[in-house]
């Protein structure tokens, strides 16, 4: 069973941006190595040429995992979030309970998370603890190294 993925409108060209230049630019690079390697001589002894099939193997199947993640992927209308609590794509203010720090985090699929510009995965553990949560609520978070505890200050889009 395919997983359905929630995308950004920046997500999902980013993703669509990386397959296709790993079609039009990365796909004939590999043939060409290949077609090199293959030139060389007797392909039983040639590890050039072995190495070259299965970089070419490995890149199929990433293009293969890709167009399987898109073909899954749904792009969120942002106009519709409703901020009463958090979901993907919610941007969320919250108060650690530990160290009094203040933060913000944006709850984004796992693709396009990047946590120096605030943006966490959903399926994170920090992602899966905020979601539903609503303002005032208390976040109980088991992480590795122990339980956190962040109060829900403000859910924005």
């Amino acid at each position: 069973m395919s997983k359905v993925s929630y995308y950004t409108e920046e997500g999902i060209k980013k993703l669509r941006d990386d397959l296709k230049h790993l079609k039009d630019v990365e796909r004939p690079k590999a043939s060409r190595a290949i077609g090199e390697a293959r030139d060389k001589g007797d392909l039983s002894e040639n590890a050039e040429y072995d190495a070259a099939k299965e970089a070419q193997g490995l890149l199929e199947l990433k293009i293969s995992k890709m167009e399987e993640t898109l073909s899954n992927a749904r792009v969120i209308d942002e106009s519709q979030l409703d901020t009463s609590k958090v979901l993907v794509l919610s941007t969320v203010k919250l108060k650690n309970h530990n160290n009094g720090a203040e933060m913000k985090y944006t709850l984004v699929a796992e693709s396009e998370a990047d946590l120096k510009s605030g943006k966490i995965s959903v399926s994170s553990p920090i992602g899966k603890g905020l979601l539903g949560k609503k303002v005032g609520d208390t976040a109980e978070i088991n992480v590795p190294n122990g339980t956190l505890k962040f109060d829900i200050l403000e859910i924005t889009r």
